[in-house]
C-alpha cells in the first residue's frame, strides 16, 4: 500500500482558534496586518482587539490587509522542509479578503509537473466558522489522511456550520465595503439592531430587530434553530461585550441538549475592525 501523506494544515489569524489549539493540532498560522492610524502590526501578537476597540470608539481609522504571498511561501517552505509531504491551507472567505489569493500565488512556488504540493481552500467563512473548518482539517491530517481528504474535511465542515451575528451598528461593515450602502443606510435610518449571517462567503442581512435586547434574544433562538436535533459544537464570540457573550453562552448551554463543546472568546483585531464594538457572534457546527 502507498505510504500515507504527512499533511500540515496552515490557516490565517482570523480563524481565532481557542488558545493553545493551533500548537496542539500542529496548525501553522499566518497573521493578517492591521493599521491603526499609522501604527501597523500583525494581528494577535502585535495588534490586540482592545487596541482596535479603543481606536474605533474614538472614531479613528482602522484598516486591514492580507498577508503577502511571501509570508505564506515562508511558512509553506518551513513545514515542507521539516518533513511534511503536503500542505492544506485553509483561509477566510475570498469574498471578504484577498488572503486566499495571496496563498494561491505562494502555492505556485511549490509546483512540480504542473501540480502543487500546497492545496488552498477558500472556507467561505471567517472567525470560528473558519476555525471549526481548520480543526476538522487538522484532525483529518492527524489521522494521516491524504491531502485531498484533508481539504474535503475542511469543506464539509463549512457546509455543516451556521454563522450568525449581531452588531450594534452597520457603520464599520459599510466603511470596509463588507455590506452595501442601501442596507447600511436603512439600518441607520430605522435605528434597528441588525442580525446578519454568512451566505456563500458573504455577509448578508438576516433580520432587523428594534432593540438590542430583542436582537440578542433572537440570536439565541436562531442558533438553537440552526442546531436542530444534531449534536453540535458551538462558538460564542464577541468584541468588547464579555457580559453579553457570557449570557448567550449560558443560555445556549441550557437550550442545546446535544451540545458537545462550547468555545467562548473575543474576536481578534481584523474581524473587530470590520464589525465594531458590541459584536456578538454564534457559530453552530453540526457534527
Amino acid at each position: 500500500m502507498p505510504r500515507s501523506q504527512r499533511v500540515v494544515v496552515v490557516t490565517d489569524s482570523t480563524s481565532y482558534l481557542p488558545d493553545g489549539l493551533a500548537a496542539s493540532l500542529n496548525v501553522a498560522v499566518v497573521p493578517l496586518q492591521v493599521d491603526l492610524a499609522g501604527h501597523s502590526g500583525r494581528e494577535g501578537d502585535e495588534i490586540s482587539p482592545q487596541e482596535v476597540t479603543e481606536v474605533l470608539r474614538a472614531k479613528g481609522l482602522v484598516t486591514t490587509s492580507r498577508p503577502a504571498p511571501a509570508d505564506f511561501a515562508a511558512v509553506y517552505r518551513t513545514v515542507l522542509e521539516a518533513g511534511a509531504d503536503a500542505v492544506v491551507s485553509v483561509h477566510l472567505s475570498a469574498q471578504l479578503s484577498g488572503t486566499c489569493d495571496s496563498a494561491r500565488i505562494a502555492a505556485r512556488d511549490f509546483e512540480s509537473n504542473g501540480r502543487s504540493v500546497v492545496t488552498v481552500v477558500d472556507s467561505r467563512a471567517t472567525a470560528m466558522a473558519l476555525g471549526f473548518s481548520v480543526m476538522a482539517a487538522a484532525h483529518a491530517a492527524g489521522e494521516n489522511a491524504e491531502a485531498a481528504d484533508v481539504a474535503q474535511a475542511a469543506i464539509r465542515c463549512v457546509d455543516r456550520s451556521s454563522a450568525l451575528f449581531y452588531v450594534d451598528s452597520l457603520e464599520w461593515l459599510h466603511r470596509g465595503g463588507r455590506i452595501g450602502t442601501a442596507a447600511a443606510m436603512l439600518g441607520t435610518a430605522l435605528a434597528v439592531k441588525p442580525l446578519l449571517h454568512l451566505v456563500d462567503g458573504r455577509i448578508m442581512p438576516l433580520e432587523k430587530v428594534r432593540t438590542s435586547g430583542k436582537a440578542i434574544a433572537r440570536l439565541v433562538e436562531l442558533a438553537v434553530g440552526a442546531a436542530g436535533d444534531n449534536e453540535v459544537d458551538v462558538a460564542v464570540q464577541h468584541l468588547a461585550a464579555p457580559d453579553r457573550a457570557d449570557d448567550v453562552a449560558r443560555q445556549l448551554k441550557e437550550l442545546l441538549p446535544r451540545l458537545r463543546e462550547l468555545h467562548l472568546s473575543e474576536v481578534g483585531a481584523v474581524v473587530g475592525a470590520h464589525v465594531g464594538p458590541g459584536l456578538l457572534g454564534v457559530v453552530v457546527h453540526r457534527l
